[in-house]
């Protein structure tokens, strides 16, 4: 199997299409990439910004042109030497009418060819949801929908379909015998009579809904809590080589020669799928986005090659923040906001409040099916459905990690750890239910009273298990990532999914061995620092870490902007709007986003108004995506506005310069570290030059490759000393990856399999370097990242002093600096990065 060198993300629109993507194949083998990586390009519902709502998994999306422009494409990726990684989903379709498929399932019901591709509970235990597909997008309830006549009757040649604005259902073949002999007529009459069309509607294989229903009752699966994305039944063998034959065939004719799995975690059985996928992809580089717990690990069993590199992301970038600053920083926070909830309990808090509001009919399912094995055990008799819910819920709040992986054939120890201490902190937190969380437990556990279970009862209990896989994952992702992380605020660069703001950075002794466990087990997988759904840009991350340095003065600030900002606010009997939470969240924005040259141009203006918008509704405390509370919505983007008047900034820029200024070298030592260590290096769009994005949408805004052609071809004329000179506009970060990824290829095997050693720096500023070596037989690589340097900075510039990075005694004195190009013969830190503020030996 072939191993990427380093991959770069593309992200396909309607707006970026082949065509464009062509004109960049020479720049990225330049720049020294060896995959593109690429978001899905399946055809999608139309206009589609990311390509996840898929529509048709076996056509190439013509919104970007289409399979003959993708093979022009490949065609050129192939004549450059590159190859061609693809994001493939295989969890979910778009519930939309442009999904032939389910629109055949809408029209013939049970019937349909389809009907087993969909993730469906056709016989429902609440009547008004048996034989009919829920479809919640009304924006009010149904009867005051026909009573405003919205829900309409139109023909389309010789078919008939119920329109309700842009969605379109069709109708019941059976159902058009009430047209005939005058179709128009009659679809007039039902059109102006709700009564006639209530009849209609009760015989149609689709129940249409309010969409507030599907969040309380609802018999299908759906992507997260996404209505109108509708979960696959990938867990057939039919259903995945139906939904499977375009990637199979792509992968034949060896145009994909990698594959990147979504959301993992969403299917009924990912060892099964996994491995169906390995049988047609044999020599297929394969990652499965899966976001893994601090002292997590990825399922060894599984054939694929790693992750997409979040574990790594949140191991490099707390190795970026002073973990000795954890309580000063928690003094800040706590008292600066007022706030007294404990992270562990936010984080119940908001995992719950998902549940209430938009997961309780997945929740009610299951505690259905476990009620109705519970009737015919004496243990489970006189326990009601409402305990079983309740019981539910706190198993699922406290559930320590995304998901377990119980199967027919395997019930790992580590995923019995997760569940025991899931049961465990219910029982402690809420005694009151033990006796129905000891009984759902053995469920979990079947081994103690197997004898007693018939096959078909054992048959059950597994299907209950691998259901109640399925919502953990979702409810952590809505719950902890889009709830609690827009929420506490300590310090946000740790905000990031797969993170856990509640530990404070990441020693290097930790960091380094995170780094050895990879090196033995998934040493090709990805290394990340931004990708499409991260919360902020990689150099937005680096930046606030530097916060982390400089407590005192976060402080100090704090207090002046406050006591300046206070008027600024809104105040609506005593409350303030925005709350202190959110200005504290404000602040750290600003000093992670601005740009270099701080001008508040309009664009930047509306995009933190855009992003706080959707930061103080994903944090669910004063408004949310449901019910907006414009008040204070509108009091925020007030408070924004008045924010970027001269008053503020002059107090406001001197500082959040310095802090961009150290930003700089935490991302150059970043973007080495990333390069080097075990895995693939893999980069976002873009940001090989500085990226100061925020999360989707925004980060998915045109990237000017014209400009950063340009902009290669410079930095190859340019001297590194003016690089550094001009560091603000970004060339030296592409500089760096240009340098070091034409190392990586020089010497492959020793980044693709060669060995991780810690390296360990002596004299006053040792704990200010993170190092290490990569060996393979006679090659190596020492890399020398430097960190915390508001110490090191004298008025003479950085000064390391006595600090010297200590080699093992055998290896050589002499080595070339693959930065620089210079000779180094002398490990002392201030000659190693005299030329440049990072360093990779090569010997």
């Amino acid at each position: 199997m072939r191993v990427p060198q380093a991959v770069y993300r593309l992200q396909f629109n309607q707006d970026f299409d082949f065509r464009q993507a062509e004109g960049m194949v020479g720049y990225l083998k330049e720049l020294g990439v060896s995959d593109i990586y690429a978001s899905p390009i399946f055809k999608a519902r139309a206009g589609s910004s990311h390509g996840y709502d898929v529509v048709d998994l076996n056509t190439i999306n013509p919104e970007l042109g289409g399979e003959q422009a993708f093979d022009s494409l490949i065609g050129k990726v192939k004549e450059n030497g590159l190859f061609w990684i693809q994001d493939v989903i295989s969890n979910h379709m778009a519930y939309d009418r442009q999904n032939l498929m389910l629109m055949n399932v809408l029209e013939n019901g049970r019937s349909s060819k389809y009907a087993g591709f969909f993730d469906i509970e056709w016989d429902h235990l609440y009547e008004n949801l048996k034989g009919q597909l829920l479809a919640p997008f009304l924006g009010k309830f149904y009867a005051e929908c026909l009573k405003d006549g919205e829900i309409k009757l139109v023909r389309e040649g010789e078919r008939i379909t119920l329109n309700y604005f842009e969605h379109k259902f069709p109708l019941n073949k059976n159902s058009y015998s009430r047209f005939f002999p005058d179709t128009e007529t009659a679809i007039a009459r039902y059109n102006s009579n709700p009564d006639l069309m209530d009849e209609l509607l009760k015989e149609q294989f689709f129940r249409i809904s309010f969409w507030k229903v599907a969040c309380e009752e609802i018999n299908y699966r759906r992507f997260f809590n996404i209505n109108d994305l509708i979960s696959l039944s990938v867990e057939d063998e039919h259903v995945f080589n139906e939904t499977h034959e375009l990637i199979k065939r792509l992968v034949a004719e060896k145009k994909f020669d990698g594959l990147r799995v979504d959301h993992i975690d969403g299917l009924y059985d990912p060892k099964t799928y996994l491995e169906r996928l390995r049988q047609f992809s044999k020599s297929a580089y394969i990652v499965v986005e899966k976001i893994l717990a601090a002292q997590e690990s990825l399922p060894s069993e599984w054939p694929v090659q790693g992750t997409t590199g979040y574990d790594f992301l949140n191991h490099l970038n707390g190795v970026f923040c002073r973990t000795d600053r954890q309580k000063e920083f928690a003094r800040i926070y706590y008292r600066f906001t007022g706030l007294t909830v404990s992270f562990d309990d936010l984080n119940a808090y908001k995992k719950r409040q998902v549940i209430g509001k938009h997961m309780a009919g997945d929740i009610d399912n299951l505690a259905h099916m476990i009620k109705r094995m519970a009737g015919g055990d004496r243990y489970g008799r006189d326990i009601t459905l409402y305990g079983l819910r309740r019981a539910l819920v706190e198993v699922m709040v406290y559930f320590p990690v995304y998901r377990t992986y119980i199967n027919s054939e395997q019930f790992s120890e580590s995923d019995k750890s997760y569940l025991k201490a899931a049961f465990d902190k219910a029982r402690e937190k809420s005694p009151g239910l033990s006796y129905e969380l000891d009984f759902i437990e053995k469920f979990f556990f079947i081994n103690g009273f197997s004898e007693k279970l018939t096959e078909e009862e054992k048959k059950n209990a597994l299907r209950f298990m691998m259901r109640f896989q399925q919502f953990t994952g979702p409810l952590m992702a809505k719950g902890f990532e889009d709830s609690v992380l827009y929420a506490y605020n300590k310090l946000i660069s740790l905000n990031e999914v797969g993170g856990d703001p509640s530990r404070f950075g990441v020693k290097a002794k930790e960091f380094h061995e995170f780094n050895k466990k990879r090196a033995r087990q998934f040493k090709h997988s990805l290394n990340e620092t931004a990708t499409h759904d991260t919360k902020r840009g990689e150099d937005v991350r680096a930046r606030i870490n530097v916060l982390s340095e400089m407590p005192k003065e976060w402080k100090n600030n704090l207090k002046a902007w406050s006591r300046l900002n206070k008027a600024k606010k809104k105040n609506v009997n005593g409350r303030h709007m925005p709350d202190e939470n959110d200005e504290y969240f404000i602040y750290q924005t600003l000093l992670g986003s601005m740009p270099f040259d701080q001008v508040i141009t309009r664009d930047y203006r509306d995009r933190i108004k855009a992003y706080m918008i959707k930061a103080v509704r994903e944090a669910k405390r004063h408004t949310a995506w449901i019910k907006p509370d414009i008040e204070y919505e509108d009091a925020c983007l007030a408070f924004i506005d008045r924010l970027f008047e001269e008053q503020f900034l002059d107090k406001f820029l001197p500082f959040q310069k310095k802090i961009a200024f150290y930003g700089i070298y935490n991302s150059l030592s970043q973007a080495l570290i990333k390069m080097t260590a075990p895995g693939v290096p893999g980069f976002y769009q873009g940001a090989e030059l500085w990226d100061l994005n925020l999360v989707d949408p925004d980060n998915r805004r045109p990237v000017d490759f014209e400009s950063r052609k340009r902009l290669l071809k410079e930095i190859k004329e340019s001297q590194i000393k003016d690089l550094l000179a001009t560091k603000e506009d970004g060339r030296v970060k592409m500089f760096l990856i240009w340098r070091v990824l034409a190392v990586r290829n020089a010497m492959p095997d020793l980044f693709a399999s060669g060995g991780y050693r810690p390296l360990r720096a002596e004299g006053k500023h040792k704990d200010r370097v993170v190092a290490f070596a990569r060996q393979r037989g006679d090659q190596k690589a020492v890399v020398i990242a430097p960190r915390f340097l508001t110490g090191v900075l004298g008025e003479a510039g950085f000064s390391w002093q006595d600090t010297v990075l200590k080699l093992p005694g055998d290896w050589p004195r002499k080595w070339r600096n693959a930065i620089t190009g210079q000779d180094i013969d002398d490990t002392l830190i201030d000659k190693v990065l005299k030329d440049f503020p990072a360093a990779l030996l090569v010997s």
